[in-house]
């Protein structure tokens, strides 16, 4: 943790935009605040953030259903294992499913599904999803998975992903969702941690318009993981698909010979939900563990005040259930709320751009939640796909991921949201289970900022010493307080867990979590994410981060994408390198290259000035979004680059030029 807290902001951002004032009155969040008798926005998160305990309290009564109610709040007395909800007794998957199934939300639609081939669709209510769960969770327990049993589920994203997730929590066995576009070796090393009983797949799946395999990548994955004993496989495609006799399955077969109603487990709160492995990492990947009493009431509540998801929403989060955020805004947080969701198998470019934008009208999506990469990828082909349909019936952005920088947020504004619908640009990770950091529908937004932490979260800025760095600065992030939804652990590595988020600052203030992000605060204490701790670029003894750089750079009008590292120097430490994406139709020239850089410099000063500019077609970003400036950075000085595994498109790194 090589970073001190204090990187300055060289960019100011002064504009300020303020919500529709009916969007305003009729979201969750005021309605809250108003019946709570506070006079300001500030005043509520203030009061929620000091009285956290209680608030989560309230949160788990109005979101969760108890099958037995806890009479204890939070345990904290064994930091830095924090226990919610204790003496209680739930299930995700009744809250998520069983109750609305049972209530007048029986026959209001769960999922639209839109398959990747146009055309293929298929609505799913609430009544069908339960007994599609019910089949699958006794699917699961004629194989023999039983509480606690660890269950690897490798899909693209069709209906029988959240089925699955959602049978394993009935039944109070673990799911591992391993992303369907992960490797054979990938894969193998995500079954074999987590020690997987059975795998659940399908024989192929839809990209671009082609149906190419998946079910090989599972027969070499498990050629050397002997806890697997069945793999049940999804007849998606119908590619020719070779299936081990004794081992395999059709899982039409395995659900067709069930009983549509099964009884759901009565869990302990802090009973495991899932496993989830960090994409990203070099080395052994980390198993994040979550628990099903928070589960139950964070993604709830926030996919409910953030995200201001209401009964007569259709909700669509573009995220593939593989990483936390479909766990969290596909799965768990929209399902808990009983909304309606849409559930997309492709690619948003396929057949042709306009795909996502014919979905949001053909649906009536109300709330749309995506990444800045794809806004980026819509930016550079231009602002004609998106006006050939009709976007009214939008009413709430939301974006997830790197940093929504101003340009990104000003063109999805426009284009997307009419200049009128907020954008909720939101921070949080794999090891919240939930939104920590983002502006509530109320909150007046500046572009690019994420606005501030969420009622319930103590969140801050630290230096090294534990002090709280003044407006103006940035530094680590933090989290002073525990939350309902935070990971419980790494699965089977507790030495591995306690040094990554709690061993910086446990002498002086122990129980702080150490988010690996860092941040700053401007002058309005306004919250603006600059990346990983140790993603800075250290100029001349200036501090930098990539993040604002690239900011800058795509804040030229004929660039639309970039990524910065720093190339070590011997005078200055490090010099800085951008790798540039232009928008369609411009010209890459020598002197589009001086003009980007002199741009960067008049935008945040000379210190920030890149040395030297290529243009490039992609640069390396995981699913999520996020730009993998580690490998931009091997690739270019010429050192191996480690596992790519996780990357979104792994062809990108070929395309970084060296640069010596």
């Amino acid at each position: 943790m090589a970073e001190t807290a204090k990187t300055a902001v060289l960019q100011e951002e002064t504009r300020i935009f303020n919500t529709p004032q009916w969007i305003i009155e009729h979201s969750n969040s005021f309605q809250w605040m108003k019946k709570k008798g506070f006079k300001t926005e500030m005043e509520m998160r203030a009061w929620c953030s000091e009285n956290y305990v209680d608030f989560w309290d309230e949160m788990a009564q109005s979101y969760a259903d108890w099958y037995k109610p806890y009479d204890q709040i939070l345990d904290d007395s064994k930091n830095p294992y924090f226990k919610w909800f204790l003496g209680g007794k739930i299930n995700v998957a009744y809250n998520a499913v069983d109750r609305h199934a049972k209530s007048w939300r029986k026959n209001k639609v769960a999922y639209y599904f839109e398959g990747e081939p146009v055309g293929d669709k298929k609505a799913i209510t609430y009544y069908e999803l339960y007994r599609a769960v019910n089949k699958m969770a006794n699917g699961l327990k004629s194989l023999g998975v039983e509480k606690g049993d660890r269950v690897s589920v490798y899909l693209p994203m069709i209906p029988e992903l959240p089925i699955t997730m959602l049978a394993c929590a009935k039944i109070g066995a673990i799911h591992s969702v391993v992303f369907s576009g992960f490797s054979a070796g990938g894969l193998n090393s995500r079954v074999t941690d987590a020690e997987s009983k059975v795998v659940v797949t399908s024989d192929g799946f839809y990209r671009r318009g082609k149906p190419l395999p998946l079910k090989p990548n599972v027969d070499t994955a498990v050629q050397d993981a002997p806890s697997v004993k069945n793999v049940v496989v999804v007849k998606r495609t119908g590619v020719a698909t070779d299936m081990v006799e004794g081992r395999d399955i059709w899982y039409q077969d395995l659900v067709a010979a069930q009983s549509d109603e099964c009884v759901t487990e009565e869990l302990d709160p802090e009973d495991r939900l899932f496993i989830l492995y960090t994409s990203g990492t070099t080395g052994k990947p980390k198993g994040i563990e979550h628990a099903h009493g928070g589960y139950s009431v964070a993604p709830a509540y926030t996919t409910a005040w953030a995200l201001d998801v209401q009964e007569d929403d259709v909700f669509w989060c573009t995220a593939d259930a593989g990483w936390i955020t479909g766990h969290s805004y596909v799965i768990y947080g929209p399902l808990c709320l009983g909304a309606t969701s849409i559930l997309y198998e492709g690619s948003p470019d396929f057949p042709n751009l306009g795909r996502w934008w014919s979905i949001i009208e053909e649906y009536g999506v109300s709330v749309f939640y995506t990444a800045p990469t794809a806004i980026r990828m819509f930016m550079k082909a231009g602002d004609q796909w998106p006006a050939k349909y009709n976007l009214k019936c939008v009413r709430i952005l939301a974006s997830v991921g790197e940093p929504l920088n101003p340009e990104a947020y000003m063109w999805f504004r426009k284009n997307i949201g009419a200049d009128q619908a907020p954008i909720i640009d939101t921070w949080w990770q794999t090891e919240t289970g939930c939104h920590v950091i983002a502006p509530l529908p109320m909150t007046p937004e500046k572009p690019g900022s994420v606005a501030f932490p969420l009622p319930g979260f103590n969140t801050d800025i630290f230096d090294e010493e534990a002090n709280s760095v003044p407006l103006g600065y940035g530094g680590n992030i933090v989290q002073k307080t525990p939350w309902p939804s935070m990971l419980r652990a790494f699965y089977k590595d507790e030495i591995r867990y306690k040094k990554e988020y709690w061993e910086m600052y446990w002498d002086v203030k122990p129980g702080t979590y150490l988010a690996g992000d860092k941040a700053t605060r401007d002058k309005d204490g306004y919250w603006w994410i600059q990346g990983r701790i140790d993603d800075v670029l250290k100029v001349a003894g200036h501090r930098i981060s990539n993040a604002e750089v690239e900011s800058a750079a795509v804040s030229h009008p004929k660039v639309a994408e970039a990524a910065v590292i720093g190339k070590p120097d011997e005078v200055k430490g490090e010099t800085i390198v951008a790798f540039v994406i232009v928008k369609e139709g411009v010209e890459e020239t020598e002197d589009l290259k001086k003009e980007v850089a002199k741009h960067v410099r008049t935008v945040l000063g000379p210190v920030a000035y890149p040395e030297s500019v290529y243009f490039v077609k992609d640069v390396p970003k995981t699913r999520s979004g996020k730009i993998m400036r580690r490998v931009v950075k091997a690739k270019a000085l010429g050192k191996p680059v480690g596992d790519t595994s996780a990357l979104a498109n792994p062809e990108s790194v070929e395309m970084i030029p060296l640069i010596g």
